[in-house]
């Protein structure tokens, strides 16, 4: 007799765990339960490797973690710009899902008073007066030259001056030098460049990026 058997007999289709196929017997391989985990466990590792190398690509370039924190990016843009040897649209998702997990964009006014000094320069070291500023062991004083000092005096720190010099640089003006210490950040520009200097340090120490947002 047959019978069932001879439905499962030697020449019956098997899958490749062993089990018997379909009831076709169409014979088509059908993954076996291990083998779907470790597709499974291999995109998975696959995605978390993207989005890891698409957040250290981004963390390099700190204008674009902050744009993407003030939610102001086009992301297939950001991904093109990215050096990430992946397709633009799966970079471009990893950079969306990278801005939701960020902390929004936050600012904060700095209470300062901010003025100009025109005719600044170096001075002396050995001078016996007290010069106006000094980094670096440069001294800058008033009447010892052409240049041009913005000085902000109040509520300032490293925080403050790095935006100061950020502002400065999108306008086009490249300070001869800059500091802070104490409750004091001065910036040195050309003589030509003092008014705008003046406005562009303002503007900026009315939204300095608070502590983690740089």
């Amino acid at each position: 007799m047959l019978g069932a058997r001879g439905a499962r007999g030697k020449n019956a289709a098997v899958r490749p765990d062993g089990a018997p196929a379909d009831e076709a017997g169409s014979g088509v391989a059908v993954p076996s339960p291990l083998t779907a985990v470790f597709m499974l466990v291999e995109g998975a590792v696959g995605r978390m490797s993207l989005a890891a190398e698409t957040r250290r690509a981004a963390a390099a370039q700190p204008f674009l973690v902050a744009a993407l924190r003030a939610g102001v990016v086009n992301y297939t843009a950001a991904a093109r710009f990215l050096e990430v040897d992946v397709e633009t649209d799966a970079v471009a998702t990893a950079l969306r899902r990278y801005a939701e997990e960020l902390p929004d964009h936050e600012t904060e006014s700095r209470d300062v008073r901010v003025r100009m000094q025109s005719g600044v320069g170096t001075v002396d070291g050995g001078d016996e007066s007290e010069p106006l500023f000094s980094i670096g062991g440069v001294a800058f004083d008033a009447d010892a030259g052409d240049s041009t000092a913005i000085l902000a005096t109040g509520a300032v720190d490293g925080a403050a001056l790095a935006d100061a010099l950020r502002a400065l640089a999108l306008e086009g003006i490249s300070p001869t030098a800059a500091g802070v210490g104490g409750d004091t950040l001065l910036v040195v520009v050309d003589r030509r460049e003092g008014a705008n200097a003046l406005r562009t340090v303002e503007t900026a120490l009315e939204r300095v990026r608070v502590s983690g947002d740089r």
